[in-house]
C-alpha cells in the first residue's frame, strides 16, 4: 500500500490531524501507510515495540491475558489515537497485547523517530501527553465500569464506542470476540445482546452488528460512555463520533 497526496494533506487519524501543520509535516517523510488485516498482532506483551501506529479506520484492542489464557480488553484505539504509548513514556515494552479487531489501515512510524520528536518538546509532546491522559481516563473508567455496571449497559457502551470509531452503525463482530473483550462468558453476551435486540436498539446476525436506535442505545449505556467521550473532547478537541453533530 503506497501513500498518496491526500494522505499527506488530510490525515484520517485525528491525533495527527490536530497537530500544528509544521509539526505534522516533520513526520510526513517518515510515515508509511500500512494495511492492518483482521487479528494482526501489533505488539506482544513483553516484546519491544519498534513501530507505532496511528489508525485510520482500523480498530485495535489492547488486551490483558491471564495465566489461564483468559483475556479482557483494557483499551480500544482507532482514528482518535495511537498504538504504542510506552514508546513516549521512557520504555518500549508493556504487559498488554495489541491486535486488530476490525481491519483497515494505519500510518506507521518508527518508534525511535516518534521518541525523538516527543523529546523535542513543543506541540507534539503536548498533544501526545494529553492523549495519554485521555487514555488513562478510558482505562480507569473502564475498570470501574466492568466492576459496577450491568452487562447490557457495558455492551451498549462498547458498541457505541466501536461505532464512533468507525463512523458507522454497521460493523462485523462475533459474540465470541465480544465476550473475550468484555471478559465475560459468551452466554452472558448472548443474553445482553438479546435484550438490546428485543428492545429494537440493534440487530445481530452472523457476526454483523447493526445499530437501529442510537438514542435508545445511548440511554441504555452507562455514564462511562459519556465520561470518556467528554474527556477526549476536552483534552484534544477530538470527537470520535463526528457523525452525530
Amino acid at each position: 500500500m503506497s501513500l498518496n497526496k491526500n494522505v499527506f494533506e488530510q490525515p484520517a487519524n485525528n491525533l495527527l490531524a490536530v497537530l500544528p501543520r509544521a509539526d505534522y509535516e516533520r513526520l510526513v517523510p517518515h510515515l508509511k501507510l500500512v494495511s492492518l488485516p483482521l487479528r494482526k498482532v501489533i505488539y506482544e506483551a513483553g516484546e519491544p515495540i519498534t513501530k507505532v501506529y496511528f489508525p485510520n479506520k482500523a480498530v485495535i484492542s489492547i488486551v490483558t491475558t491471564m495465566e489461564d489464557g483468559s483475556t479482557v480488553e483494557v483499551g480500544l484505539v482507532s482514528n482518535e489515537g495511537m498504538v504504542g504509548i510506552p514508546v513516549i513514556l521512557g520504555d518500549n515494552t508493556t504487559t498488554t497485547t495489541a491486535f486488530v479487531q476490525i481491519p483497515d489501515s494505519a500510518m506507521q512510524l518508527d518508534a525511535n523517530i516518534l521518541r525523538s520528536e516527543f523529546n523535542r518538546g513543543g506541540a507534539i509532546q503536548s498533544v501526545l501527553l494529553r492523549y495519554v491522559q485521555a487514555v488513562y481516563t478510558q482505562i480507569a473508567q473502564g475498570s470501574a465500569c466492568n466492576r459496577l455496571h450491568k452487562l447490557e449497559a457495558r455492551l451498549a457502551r462498547w458498541l457505541l464506542t466501536v461505532s464512533d470509531r468507525l463512523e458507522s452503525d454497521e460493523f462485523p463482530l462475533t459474540q465470541e470476540f465480544i465476550s473475550q473483550m468484555l471478559g465475560v462468558r459468551r452466554a452472558g453476551v448472548n443474553e445482553a445482546a438479546n435484550i438490546l435486540s428485543q428492545a429494537e436498539m440493534i440487530t445481530y446476525h452472523r457476526g454483523q452488528i447493526n445499530i437501529l436506535n442510537r438514542e435508545a442505545l445511548e440511554k441504555t449505556a452507562c455514564e462511562c460512555y459519556q465520561v470518556i467521550e467528554n474527556e477526549f473532547i476536552r483534552l484534544l478537541d477530538n470527537k470520535p463520533n463526528k457523525r452525530r453533530k
